[in-house]
């Protein structure tokens, strides 16, 4: 049990999920401690080959190890662990800014919200964003509103702040730089109360190196987005999967009927097979809409369920 306190009488526990991080470990976590003086800070090592784990416990923070490599396991681990009432959950890199984080502990405190998104998209430093990576963050943005029915301005932040019931109710599934969409999602999903604050974002220090790889992670994201589309609303899903099979079908068909009014003939029997055997394949893909539909909504009925019966921030 994290026996830490704020000055609100909260316990803030601080997250850092690090791999090969011994530049920038130090300052960040010295800078969290700074500005949340009695929280327990947390840096999980994720495989480090460097010195990050040595650095960060001479900087004063709680260092522990997971050995699953990406930083969704290292979430799911963190989430798991620590026992607190509010997390903050920041990057090791030393791109956000520290002193921002008590105003949005405040802001989920005094709006009784379950997770605050510290977005980087309207102050950050000349060349903070990598060649690409702002376009694919509006892109995979918008994408994930456009899916889900409401849009968020920087789903890829990893800079939140959460309530218990938010980390004690997260499932996390994901490995890797895909955790952050569905952190997203999840609260989407389940209507839970969340805002954003705007907060600066600055470039990396010299030597620095990020992990995220541009177009890897953005595909696996746009995967994982996809993924969650199918689980959390199959029955939209499913349902266009249908339509596609149903028009592709039909066109086949076409032709086909055609030639069979004109003449009485179908002398093109193998397509008429294959657009039958297309239009069986849409009504199945109809039907497993409509069973999944039915399973997804008892599942996130006990998602809801184990949500509430955890205090709210506040109570």
């Amino acid at each position: 049990m994290n026996e830490f306190q704020d000055s609100a009488g909260y316990r803030v526990a601080v997250l850092v999920p690090c791999f090969n991080e011994e530049k920038t470990i130090g300052k960040v976590v010295g800078d969290f401690r700074k500005a949340f003086p009695d929280a327990g800070i947390y840096v999980y090592n994720n495989q480090s080959t460097d010195r990050t784990a040595e650095i960060a416990t001479a900087a004063g923070a709680t260092v522990r190890d997971e050995t699953h490599p990406g930083k969704g396991n290292v979430v799911r681990r963190m989430f798991a662990d620590i026992e607190s009432d509010i997390y903050v959950l920041v990057d090791g890199d030393d791109t956000y800014h520290a002193p921002s984080a008590p105003e949005m502990v405040r802001k989920l405190i005094a709006e009784r919200l379950d997770m605050v998104v510290g977005t980087r998209l309207s102050d950050y430093s000349a060349n903070a964003f990598r060649l690409g990576h702002r376009f694919g963050n509006d892109l995979l943005t918008g994408f994930l509103g456009m899916l889900f029915g409401r849009n968020c301005t920087d789903i890829l932040s990893g800079y939140r702040v959460f309530s218990r019931r938010f980390v004690k109710s997260f499932p996390a599934v994901s490995k890797g730089f895909e955790t952050e969409s569905e952190l997203t999602v999840h609260a989407l999903e389940l209507r839970m109360p969340i805002g954003e604050l705007t907060t600066p974002y600055q470039t990396r220090p010299e030597n620095s190196v990020s992990k995220l790889r541009t177009y890897r992670d953005g595909m696996r994201i746009l995967f994982m987005i996809l993924v969650m589309f199918k689980e959390e609303r199959p029955l939209t899903f499913f349902s266009l999967v249908f339509g596609f099979l149903s028009v592709l079908s039909l066109a086949l068909a076409y032709p086909v009927l055609i030639t069979y009014l004109q003449t009485g003939l179908v002398p093109r029997f193998p397509t008429a097979i294959l657009s039958t055997g297309i239009m069986i394949l849409a009504f199945l893909s109809l039907t497993c809409g409509f069973i999944l539909d039915t399973v997804t909504r008892g599942r996130r009925e006990l998602k809801r369920l184990i949500y509430l019966s955890i205090p709210a921030v506040g109570e």
